[in-house]
């Protein structure tokens, strides 16, 4: 995989990624293909979920690869707890080898951005990394819409946010599904980027979700995405 050209005079700083994983020959594949990367930099490991946020808390990455059962505390808690504790964490993506697992449905719910397969190509594993560092990109729509919808609670009430969005609000939220940036969703809507970017952050604010995946599965759950309310715009 290339690396996007680095503006004329600038110096791109490497993606600085934490591995967490009980598995050491796991670690240490995706260590051999990440450091093979330009603009990549594996900077910590760990074992357990303690461990992973210490690693974490230490070195600051821009991305942490988090294994969902691990010893004790799972990549549940350890999510939580990162993103409970730093002011400015990381991105974590779940790599796990069932992408029906309840846990990764539990760890998007936590606040992972994402997850990944241990079965990935490593193409696939790289642009995941990339994806989650330098875009507002949901990372793997199709996989998160899946797993959203095998774990959503079929005919529960919808939410008191439901009702708060606006239209446009709700307009934004099922493009945010597609997987579409605050760029082309801009285009999509002949709106400005700073317009989306508002209707974003209320969608936020009114979901209560840290970031766009989370706010994507409330929608699932909620049925404003995927459900007889989803009214596509």
């Amino acid at each position: 995989m290339t690396t996007p050209p680095t503006p004329a005079g600038a110096e791109r700083a490497a993606l600085r990624v934490v591995l967490a994983d009980d598995e050491r020959m796991v670690r240490t594949a995706l260590r051999v293909i990440l450091d093979a990367e330009p603009g990549i930099e594996v900077v910590g490991e760990a074992a357990t979920g303690a461990e992973a946020v210490s690693v974490v808390r230490a070195e600051r990455p821009d991305v942490v690869l988090m294994d969902v059962r691990m010893p004790e505390i799972d990549g549940i808690r350890a999510t939580e707890q990162i993103l409970g504790s730093l002011a400015d964490p990381p991105r974590i993506v779940v790599v796990t080898t069932f992408e029906n697992d309840a846990y990764v449905y539990d760890a998007l719910r936590a606040g992972a951005a994402g997850f990944l397969l241990k079965r990935a190509e490593p193409d696939q594993l790289v642009q995941a990394v990339r994806l989650v560092a330098t875009t507002d990109s949901l990372l793997f729509p199709a996989a998160v819409r899946a797993l959203a919808t095998a774990h959503a609670e079929a005919g529960a009430a919808p939410p008191a946010w439901v009702g708060r969005l606006t239209e446009r609000e709700g307009q934004v939220l099922r493009l945010m599904a597609t997987g579409l940036t605050n760029a082309e969703i801009a285009r999509r809507m002949d709106v400005g980027p700073a317009t989306v970017k508002s209707h974003v952050a209320a969608v936020l604010a009114k979901t209560g979700a840290r970031d766009r995946t989370q706010a994507v599965i409330a929608a699932y759950e909620a049925g404003v995405v995927g459900g007889a309310r989803d009214q596509r715009g």
